[in-house]
């Protein structure tokens, strides 16, 4: 069977044309289009056709990052609004499998298995299939789900756990959140831990800074020209242990484009430290592998996966 795999996140819409046959998921060459050049998912969907060079199939899954509650799925980090009801008929689409980015990716993470994981830090173990697991990555937001694996099928647990408050942990965060709240109010992990995140990290640090697009400080931080990464890696650690501990994870899987060509400078830095630095709860963390999921498109291949189990039976 093919569909139409989707996965639409604040910056970017990506598709791919997906085989599914006897549990398996071949993942065609993925279309990623920019999301701000589109006034929505049916605008970009009509202009799919001509891309792939072919009609599109009668069946589609469609992960979008916003929470699938309510009549109108709002997007967090774009200006995108979905309409649920009719929204098949809408695209075309006998069948539809409607989920959020980070259920997709933790769907990806169980279909793509241990092959597609390297060791970023902790024990060098798979990632465990009778304990939860934590998938965790910033992008232009950050997501995060829950995986869990039992009796054979996959169970997906959505959150919002990028939206718990940032906790300072030492003398330096405690003098950025002053400058923090001016920019947001009520300081969340994600905006902190995300792309947007070290640029308002490096703001909060140094007020004097001369302003910097998101792409040009990634460049400089991934180069290592920028002290302010060590502190987005400090943070990001203490919030991923945060949220295995919320999860009752035993196992993380980091996934997403940024934190792969970040994994170097992660691994150098005070990453792993500050995830391990839970006080009574330290001998627990240092027993959780967290593992870099270095598929480009685990996104995709989950979402064609969650179609799959959701149709298994029809």
């Amino acid at each position: 069977m093919r569909i139409v795999a989707a996965d639409i996140g604040g910056t970017h819409a990506r598709f791919a044309i997906a085989e599914i046959a006897g549990g398996r998921c071949e993942l065609g060459e993925p279309v990623t289009l920019k999301s701000a050049d589109f006034e929505g998912l049916e605008a970009a969907w009509a202009a799919l056709p001509a891309l792939f060079g072919h009609a599109l199939p009668n069946a589609a899954a469609i992960a979008v990052a916003a929470p699938i509650a309510g009549d109108v799925l709002a997007f967090v980090n774009n200006d995108w609004k979905i309409q649920r009801a009719g929204l098949a008929g809408r695209l075309g689409l006998e069948r539809l499998t409607l989920l959020n980015d980070f259920g997709a990716m933790a769907h990806g993470v169980a279909t793509l298995g241990h092959a597609w994981t390297e060791h970023l830090c902790g024990p060098d173990v798979p990632l465990p299939l009778d304990h939860p697991v934590s998938v965790i990555g910033p992008g232009t937001g950050l997501g995060s789900a829950i995986l869990l694996r039992r009796g054979g099928r996959v169970e997906v647990v959505e959150t919002e756990a990028a939206h718990i408050a940032f906790a300072p942990l030492d003398a330096a965060e405690e003098a950025m959140m002053p400058a923090l709240r001016q920019m947001y109010g009520r300081v969340s992990s994600e905006r902190l831990v995300s792309g947007p995140g070290l640029a308002a990290i490096r703001a909060a640090l140094d007020p004097e800074a001369a302003p910097r697009s998101d792409a040009d400080l990634w460049s400089a931080a991934l180069a290592g020209e920028m002290d302010a990464f060590n502190r987005f890696a400090m943070i990001y650690g203490a919030v991923a242990g945060d949220i295995a501990l919320a999860h009752g994870a035993m196992g993380v899987a980091i996934v997403g484009g940024l934190s792969n060509r970040a994994k170097t400078r992660l691994r150098a830095s005070g990453f792993h430290t500050r995830f391990l630095d839970k006080g009574r709860y330290g001998a627990r963390m240092q027993q959780i592998p967290v593992r870099l999921v270095t598929h480009m498109h685990t996104g995709l291949v989950g979402a064609a996966a969650a179609f799959a189990q959701e149709y298994a039976a029809a």
